[in-house]
């Protein structure tokens, strides 16, 4: 039913009356708010810039979006790299539509008019979430549990921060406490979420919802000493395993392995990643700076894709996407396609890892070809401190793989 929704509305987009005049954005701040479970509504904003650039606000962080088509008295808004779209009506500085994701059938009723608050409340804070949070999701489901880090900042009623989890960070999040409330958002194409929840002075309660496909409750303790477990501690290579190594087709068709003469003797880093994952997007444009900042013929990059993608075609489609929009000029292969980037199907893929829990998950490999180290998840730039401590890390640990003698 969904696929017909969206086939319905694309078509609409496509063929909407001849006889009105052709209509575009017009300048100005919108509040855009996704239409979600429990009558939630998830809202972000953006400027329209002019009527064919605009940029959606997560906190810190400014998405730029160039790709907007119109259709008469309709306009087709793609956001950058992910395959999210919006389709919507413009009347005046009022737009309807939708927000769809194609590959998984997923539509999110739209709404935008002329505004520049994302949450409003006459409501003053009475509490305060500055600091580090122990979080919880799921805890009464032994399947579904996990465990994360709140960092968070609030200044007046106004908060930004975001969650670390094992396996990456839930990006830029912003929002405000009013009276004892949360509510946190955050939009880009991929990720549209939201955060609720009732707060004391320690402790948090609520839910965090993905789309409208998605709902978990989560607990929250203030905790400032509070540490996730070290990400290079939670992948590693299997026994009776040598080497890691694989053969996957790049964009050209051409099939390329790790045991290549072009990466023997040569720092590799493997990524495993999808153009689907934001944490991914991060991981991807943090290489390319690294590569552009530090050229050395001794080190290597392949990214390989897990892709959610009903065919091998649109795949490899939005891996050059990627590479166009961002830059990259290393290799990314395409290991897997379908209608999921399914992490068990991932590991027989890869079965020299003793389990795959993230995206993106990198590998180091040194010039002898052994694996050095296996880091699981990213810290974004949404993490702050986590992500500066990050970056030292990693050019330290290159720097001393580069000093190595084979």
């Amino acid at each position: 039913m969904r696929k017909l929704s969206y086939i319905f509305l694309s078509i609409i987009f496509l063929i909407s009356c001849t006889k009105q005049t052709k209509k575009t954005l017009q300048k100005g701040t919108y509040r855009a708010v996704l239409k979600i479970q429990d009558n939630q509504e998830l809202p972000f904003i953006f400027e329209v810039k002019n009527d064919s650039l605009l940029s959606i606000f997560n906190a810190d962080e400014t998405i730029f979006v160039d790709e907007i088509t119109y259709r008469n008295d309709s306009v087709r808004i793609q956001t950058p790299v992910f395959e999210g779209y919006i389709i919507a009506k413009i009347e005046d500085n009022f737009l309807k539509g939708s927000f769809i994701k194609t590959s998984l059938d997923r539509i999110v009723p739209f709404e935008a008019t002329k505004n520049n608050v994302r949450f409003s409340s006459k409501k003053e804070s009475t509490k305060n979430i500055s600091g580090n949070w122990e979080t919880v999701f799921n805890e009464n489901s032994a399947d579904e549990k996990y465990i994360a880090k709140g960092i968070f900042n609030q200044n007046g009623n106004l908060v930004t921060g975001t969650f670390r989890t094992t396996t990456g960070d839930y990006r830029y999040l912003e929002g405000l406490v009013y009276g004892d409330s949360l509510k946190l958002s955050t939009f880009d194409g991929a990720h549209a979420f939201l955060f609720t929840a009732k707060v004391t002075d320690s402790t948090m309660n609520g839910f965090f919802y993905s789309g409208n496909h998605w709902k978990e409750p989560f607990e929250a303790k203030l905790n400032n000493t509070y540490e996730l477990p070290k990400a290079d501690n939670l992948t590693f290579i299997k026994e009776g395993y040598e080497d890691f190594d694989f053969s996957f087709p790049d964009t050209r068709g051409r099939i390329v392995s790790l045991s290549d003469t072009k990466f023997q003797n040569k720092i590799v880093i493997i990524q495993i990643m999808g153009t689907w994952c934001p944490n991914c997007l991060d991981e991807s444009k943090f290489l390319v700076n690294y590569l552009q900042e530090n050229p050395n013929t001794n080190i290597e990059v392949i990214a390989l894709a897990f892709e959610v993608a009903k065919t091998r075609e649109i795949a490899f489609k939005r891996i050059k996407r990627l590479k166009e929009r961002i830059g990259i000029e290393y290799p990314v292969l395409l290991a897997q396609y379908g209608n999921s980037a399914d992490k068990k199907i991932a590991e027989k893929t890869l079965p020299m890892l003793n389990h795959l829990i993230s995206y993106p998950t990198t590998i180091f490999i040194d010039k002898n070809g052994k694996v050095r180290k296996i880091h699981t998840g990213f810290n974004g730039p949404a993490t702050g401190k986590k992500y500066n401590e990050f970056k030292n890390e990693f050019e330290n640990f290159m720097d001393a793989l580069v000093l190595e003698k084979e």
